[in-house]
């Protein structure tokens, strides 16, 4: 198939296309298009207008501070996961961006954009809940800053508004001997993720400080298992915790149907699957 038709805009600047967005009913925003023109082509989005921002200077920068890294809304994965700075702040985000699609797309493809379009299968929206990053929102009325943990609503459903448009990403460093873990199950390496587990993992003086764990892929949105927190937090890393936490894994997950798996067989992959992550991530514990 291709898209129907449609109009079409390169803006010159941030302005440009904010009063571009504020001026027309229907547009969308085109950064990498990985996702966008596959949709476009499918006619699942059927636009008036697209607004495409490549040409405007300025919003393929990440700047890595004491205390966050920032990531425009032109940032490539793939630039991205070259940056040594990056991933040494963002262990996590390094840990699963190999994971993201292939390398042609990743060359394309927008970290900003894959969390703006909200994909329930894709890494970012999942690493992005599970460091607890800062969305920042623009508009012609000004910007709002919106959690993570609160922007992703349902399928492919967030807190963007339509005029607004998501010009960065602020991921906190993560703090000294943090831990990723990370992995997905998919038909093959590249594909979309059916179910994985994003998270981070902080041991101090043996016991576990801090345990940020999300379920994807198999959800409507990215889900914070907070339940498991609880049961891990304070306790110190061992074989039989990590049997219990996978369990718990499972039975919080609530996957959704598909023709692929009953929701019951997710179950025992998450449980399978968080025991191999949980084991990789814990097996440099000082404990």
């Amino acid at each position: 198939m291709k898209s129907a038709n449609f109009a079409y805009i390169r803006a010159t600047s941030l302005d440009h296309a904010l009063s571009t967005l504020a001026n027309t009913e229907d547009a969308i925003v085109l950064a990498g298009g990985q996702s966008l023109v596959a949709a476009l082509n499918l006619r699942l989005q059927v636009p008036e207008l697209v607004v495409d921002i490549n040409h405007v200077p300025g919003l393929d920068q990440i700047e890595i501070g004491d205390d966050e890294v920032r990531i425009g809304p032109l940032v490539r994965h793939a630039q991205l996961m070259a940056s040594d700075e990056a991933t040494k702040a963002l262990p996590l985000i390094g840990k699963a961006l190999p994971h993201v699609a292939h390398p042609a797309i990743r060359n394309r493809g927008t970290t900003c954009g894959s969390l703006a379009y909200g994909d329930p299968a894709a890494e970012m929206p999942a690493c992005a809940v599970a460091l607890g990053a800062t969305l920042v929102l623009a508009s012609t009325d000004g910007t709002r800053e919106v959690a993570a943990r609160e922007f992703f609503e349902g399928l492919y459903e967030t807190q963007r508004a339509p005029h607004e448009m998501l010009i960065e990403a602020r991921f906190p460093v993560a703090p000294k001997g943090a831990r990723p873990v990370f992995d997905e199950v998919a038909a093959r390496r590249g594909d979309f993720a059916t179910l994985g587990l994003a998270g981070q993992i902080h041991v101090d003086s043996g016991v576990i400080a801090a345990f940020d764990l999300v379920a994807f892929g198999s959800e409507p949105a990215p889900l914070l298992l907070e339940n498991v927190a609880d049961i891990a937090l304070g306790k110190a890393p061992n074989p039989g915790l990590i049997t219990d936490l996978s369990q718990a894994v499972a039975d919080q997950v609530h996957p959704m149907e598909s023709p692929l798996a009953t929701p019951q067989m997710r179950r025992r992959q998450y449980r399978a699957l968080a025991e191999r992550c949980l084991h990789a991530a814990m097996e440099f514990a000082d404990v």
